[in-house]
């Protein structure tokens, strides 16, 4: 059967995928940045998944706001770099799983979860940015990529215990599979940052350091948080740290369900890398590895 294997959480900044784009890694202001995903990138090559189902959300750019799915995956052969405003960015095109991407719609579906199912769309930031952070500048990416969108950028958007509970089904869709495959499944977006509005500019390193403790040590209190929580202590868009409870409940030590909390005993997981920096562009950066043993 196929297997969750490791989850890995970041941020997806825009003004990283630019940094990297220009050439602009060593400058003083990157170099901090970057020097805090070198442990990932080699992770990355000793660890090569066979797909990556990779959580993050759109920026109006696969969906505008006529039409804003909740959750959304992605079922199609490749996806192309979105044109944000300023052209595609220069990375390479994102291959799909659409066997795996389907056997987890069919599963989630049935598990009452309501998926959108998206046979085109073109992927963004979001999503092409942790690649990147991740894999360096191949000239293709080194698996075949599952996009799996959420709301967070329209209210209402989905709960933190919705989103890790999701993960949990996700879990359960990927261990049905009937072909051996190693599975990543990654969360994106965040830390604590705010675009717009008298708080602009707002970053919480407290709050942000605080969820990633609690992401690690216990999860379900994390999935726990309220929305106002993260609004008012981590700014409106901190809100993308939802997304990161989809990849934590997935991961093996998570019990399915309250009559199994044994789960956490007998499958802990590993922290392989944890890092965090401020700023990048107005974005506070947090980035965990976690591995199942």
């Amino acid at each position: 059967m196929a297997k969750i294997t490791a989850s890995v959480f970041t941020s997806h900044v825009p003004a990283i995928g630019a940094a990297i784009d220009l050439g602009k890694t060593t400058e003083p202001y990157w170099q901090p940045v970057f020097k805090g995903y070198e442990v990932s990138k080699q992770w990355m090559t000793d660890n090569q998944p066979d797909v990556i189902i990779l959580v993050f959300n759109d920026h109006a750019t696969a969906f505008s706001l006529d039409m804003i799915p909740t959750f959304a995956i992605g079922t199609a052969e490749s996806y192309q770099p979105a044109d944000e405003g300023w052209g595609p960015r220069p990375v390479p095109v994102v291959q799909g799983h659409p066997e795996l991407a389907a056997h987890i719609a069919q599963s989630v579906i049935q598990q009452d979860f309501d998926l959108t199912i998206v046979n085109k769309m073109d992927v963004d930031h979001g999503l092409t940015v942790p690649l990147s952070l991740m894999c360096g500048q191949p000239q293709a990416w080194p698996c075949p990529v599952i996009p799996f969108a959420v709301n967070v950028v329209q209210y209402p958007v989905p709960s933190g215990q919705r989103c890790f509970n999701l993960g949990k089904a996700i879990r359960k869709a990927v261990e049905s599979f009937d072909k051996d495959l190693k599975v990543q499944i990654w969360g994106t977006g965040g830390m604590s940052h705010q675009l717009q509005g008298p708080r602009a500019g707002l970053i919480n390193q407290a709050f942000d350091n605080a969820f990633l403790d609690q992401l690690i040590a216990d999860p379900a209190a994390a999935a726990a948080i309220p929305h106002i929580d993260f609004v008012r202590e981590a700014g409106s868009e901190g809100i993308e740290l939802v997304m990161w409870l989809i990849a934590r409940g997935a991961m093996d030590d998570v019990p399915a369900d309250a009559s199994q909390n044994i789960a956490a005993q007998e499958h802990p997981v590993s922290l392989k890398h944890r890092f965090y920096h401020v700023p990048a562009s107005n974005t506070a950066v947090g980035h965990l590895i976690l591995e199942n043993t």
